[in-house]
């Protein structure tokens, strides 16, 4: 188990700050809690699944996670993870994001990621912390989400589905079938799924199965038992599905990470 660092954040005295826990084992949960405080979790190794009670994100190797002040979420790993946090005071700025994502990190931000938690925190009182806190903030104002997004539809029928889905990803069962479970027509559920989660039903369910692949592939699992695991009727089909959407086949994806 990690050790973790205790320490108060006097805005006063610093206005972004780091805890650094090197390893997570394969499994390891934070469980769900809220900081008064911007937080950006960057995995340099590992698989993180981020939860809110409207999302989830899988967040892949060398991405990063962005998770405002205030919101309740959780964190479990898949695979070793290695974490590095940074905390950033609110006032910072008025024109980061308020809702949580996930984002690509450059090879320039995670040297400054780095050279961060080296230093343990930024006071804007000195000029050279001062320089850090603008390039950091320059980053952050154009971060684009990066990875698996899964929000959650809040319709009862639509979420009946949601769940039996997340419990088993290997479901192959239609919509129509689904439909019928959840006490709705397959129209009604395919028009839920779009007005409260921005997404088709299909590819809401691929972006479920893909993230779930991310989660097992981090664990160790190999590539056929994974496409099984999770729905695909062939090798070829999951590993098409999965490079059309990280731009890589799973093996060229973790050898590169």
């Amino acid at each position: 188990m990690p050790k973790k660092r205790h320490w108060f954040f006097d805005p006063s005295k610093c206005q972004v700050r780091t805890a650094t826990v090197p390893e997570y084992a394969d499994g390891y949960l934070i469980k769900t809690h809220s900081h008064p405080w911007h937080q950006l979790v960057y995995a340099s190794r590992g698989v993180m699944t981020v939860r809110t009670p409207e999302a989830s994100w899988v967040v892949p190797t060398n991405r990063g996670v962005w998770v405002p002040a205030g919101t309740r979420h959780s964190i479990q790993m898949s695979g070793p993870v290695s974490l590095r946090t940074l905390y950033l005071v609110p006032r910072l700025s008025r024109s980061l994001p308020d809702e949580p994502r996930v984002i690509g990190v450059s090879s320039l931000l995670r040297e400054l990621i780095l050279r961060i938690v080296e230093l343990d925190s930024l006071n804007l009182r000195k000029p050279e912390h001062a320089h850090l806190v603008s390039v950091l903030l320059d980053h952050l104002h154009v971060m684009q989400s990066d990875a698996v997004h899964l929000p959650l539809p809040r319709d009862a029928r639509a979420k009946r589905i949601a769940t039996m889905l997340q419990k088993e990803p290997s479901d192959t069962r239609s919509l129509i079938e689904l439909s019928k479970l959840a006490g709705a027509s397959k129209r009604t559920v395919e028009r839920l799924f779009k007005i409260e989660t921005g997404l088709g039903f299909g590819k809401w369910r691929q972006q479920l199965r893909l993230g779930h692949a991310l989660r097992l592939l981090a664990a160790g699992d190999p590539v056929t038992t994974v496409a099984m695991d999770v729905g695909y009727d062939s090798i070829s089909a999951f590993i098409w599905a999965f490079r059309m959407t990280f731009g890589k086949t799973p093996g060229q994806y973790f050898r590169a990470a």
